[in-house]
């Protein structure tokens, strides 16, 4: 999962993968490599598109992931596999109908309970996608995402200042499904300026046994975006989740790996209850880790000083429930960002924390140290956070 240096050393590496130990019992029929003389659709779900990078194969539809999507009509479910390969394209979905992409796996995966994400070791994911963008001056951070599920271009823009781009009257992708790809933006192996892995906005988008890959700014969920991420690792070195609300993410048995410690593990801008009465908008990791990155430099200190999170403005909210978090973790935990000091409307919480960095004694005062009784009259759950049992997440995943 690690993006290296090397990146041909990463496709070498990933040759030897290891028995699964997650996966989707509904796809992983349809994205395990079959033998040359069966389709490599069998098991798909009827009317799958498959893409391929190789021209000669007589069931590739397409040779781009991009193109592939760009063919699908407005209406109906629609799925695309993806052969293995080396992607470097942008990846854009603006259709509001529901779209899963299925990286392939090798044959021998075999869907099961227990953890599939690692971050120091290779996956079994055989699709990486990849772009090398950054933000130059005068230009939105939107313009360096590798993958962009948001309605329009409008819709998709991040802006600045204390609430971001103008909010849009839209909505695209209603159910958004990634599983088993790898995303990484390779702009630098450092922090240069912006380079997003992802920019989900207006859209609701869950992932299932990827990676993301950056060094600032990896993954961004945008406005009116609502996002599930599971059993999954995202490596960066500044901000590697950032947000401008309202929005909610759900990181569920995620890594996140530091390759250094820049800005904070989440970066929120919240959106009040005058906008939007009895929301639960935030930023929400449980079951997780946060460790050093395998890849970080070994000249790179991280040993006490990456921070949980900063908030953009006086409305953030994030709580890690139940999460490991190694030496990297400041025993601070948050600091500020745009505002001087923090203010009573922040809403920075943690329950159950382990691990070197999880002792919460030297806490900024701020932050709320939950109890188990707490946690459940809060209803910190992933229904009790999105105010409904979401139909566009895939419960069956098993991790």
């Amino acid at each position: 999962m690690p993006q290296h240096h090397s990146y041909f050393g990463l496709l070498l590496l990933a040759a030897l993968w290891h028995p699964a130990l997650a996966l989707s019992p509904k796809f992983v029929p349809c994205q395990i490599q079959k033998p040359a003389s069966t389709s490599p659709l069998s098991g798909c779900p009827a009317g799958t598109i498959f893409v391929s990078q190789n021209a000669s194969d007589p069931h590739m539809q397409f040779t781009s992931i991009q193109a592939a999507i760009q063919s699908l009509p407005p209406t109906g479910a629609a799925t695309i596999l993806i052969a293995q390969g080396v992607y470097h394209e942008t990846v854009n979905v603006t259709r509001s109908a529901p779209l899963t992409l299925l990286g392939q796996l090798p044959s021998t995966a075999v869907a099961r309970a227990a953890p599939f994400a690692n971050a120091s070791s290779p996956n079994m994911n055989l699709v990486q996608v990849f772009q090398t963008n950054f933000v130059m001056p005068g230009e939105d951070d939107a313009t360096s995402a590798v993958l962009t599920v948001a309605p329009n271009g409008a819709g998709g823009l991040i802006g600045a200042g204390p609430t971001g781009a103008p909010l849009q009257p839209v909505f695209g992708n209603t159910d958004f499904k990634a599983y088993n790809i790898d995303f990484q933006n390779r702009a630098a192996t450092f922090a240069i300026s912006q380079a997003l892995a992802t920019d989900i906005s207006y859209a609701n988008a869950s992932f299932y046994g990827c990676s993301f890959a950056s060094f600032q700014d990896t993954w961004y969920t945008g406005r009116n975006g609502s996002t599930y991420v599971v059993d999954s690792v995202i490596f960066g070195q500044t901000d590697c989740a950032f947000s401008f609300g309202p929005i909610l993410h759900w990181f569920q048995n995620v890594i996140l790996a530091n390759r250094a410690c820049g800005g904070g593990l989440v970066a929120w801008k919240g959106t009040n209850q005058t906008d939007a009465p009895g929301n639960r908008y935030g930023a929400y990791i449980s079951n997780s880790q946060i460790i050093r990155s395998p890849d970080a430099n070994s000249s790179t200190s991280t040993t006490g000083l990456c921070f949980l999170g900063r908030p953009w403005n006086e409305l953030a909210t994030t709580v890690y429930l139940s999460t490991f978090m190694d030496a990297s973790v400041r025993p601070a935990g948050w600091t500020t960002f745009s505002t001087p000091t923090f203010q009573n409307t922040t809403f920075y919480a943690e329950f159950n924390s382990t691990g070197p960095g999880g002792n919460t004694s030297q806490r900024v005062p701020i932050e709320q140290k939950l109890t188990a009784a707490q946690v459940q009259s809060l209803d910190l759950t992933i229904d009790g956070v999105f105010l409904e049992h979401p139909r566009w997440i895939d419960f069956e995943y098993l991790f």
